[in-house]
């Protein structure tokens, strides 16, 4: 009986041992298997952000490429806002005239194309001039019209309605200061323009242009 009792304990000790070693591997096993997850997940987390990147990257190279077309195609001038870019665009009017004419569709259909590739976001403003002839009551609403004709062409391409608001200047803000009627540049008075308006933090404002320019407009109207 003494020699059972005297083997016990070492039995014990062994299994004791052997039970400890076990957890020590399993505790080895356990870490290495979080090491490999956590590095799949850092290695996973990198390639999103370098992949983010490289298309963040290539954005703004569309934009910048898109703005550099409409400068060199169709003459656009292209200048930064406090909140916002303004695209003055060769778009003019016949005397007394507010209709969208052929010559000027493609300037707008590109226009279009650009807000819808970089600014769906954002909202866009038309804004309507004229030259000085006649009273100026009269310029504004003809310039409100030329904004709202703009306006329902480029709804026609595709830009939603409730992202476009108008504005009629009148005969204010004259590119070509007293030009009137048939007088040589009386038709740049005879415009329209866009403000962009949005957060220009990010890809839109990765590709402002440098020149930059401080303008309060008017309350535009529906």
């Amino acid at each position: 009986m003494n020699r059972f009792l005297t083997i016990g304990p070492v039995a014990l000790l062994s299994a004791s041992l052997m039970t400890g070693c076990a957890t020590r591997k399993q505790l080895r096993i356990g870490l290495e298997e979080q090491r490999t997850a956590l590095t799949g997940e850092i290695a996973t987390e990198r390639d999103a952000r370098t992949a983010a990147d490289q298309q963040m990257q290539q954005d703004i190279a569309s934009l910048r490429s898109d703005l550099q077309g409409l400068r060199t195609e169709f003459g656009a001038k292209i200048t930064a806002l406090e909140e916002g870019m303004r695209f003055a665009m060769p778009i003019n009017f016949g005397f007394d005239q507010a209709d969208v004419t052929d010559e000027d569709r493609p300037a707008l259909d590109r226009f279009a194309s650009v807000v819808q590739q970089h600014y769906h976001d954002s909202l866009i403003t038309v804004e309507g001039f004229a030259d000085p002839a006649g009273s100026a009551r009269y310029n504004e609403r003809l310039s409100l019209r030329r904004a709202q004709a703009v306006r329902d062409y480029l709804v026609s391409r595709g830009l939603p309605a409730e992202q476009l608001r108008t504005v009629g200047y009148g005969e204010t803000r004259l590119v070509a200061p007293g030009a009137t009627a048939g007088e040589a540049g009386a038709d740049r008075n005879r415009r329209v323009a866009f403000v962009v308006e949005g957060d220009m933090s990010g890809i839109a404002g990765a590709a402002m242009p440098a020149t930059s320019q401080q303008e309060q407009p008017q309350q535009p109207q529906q």
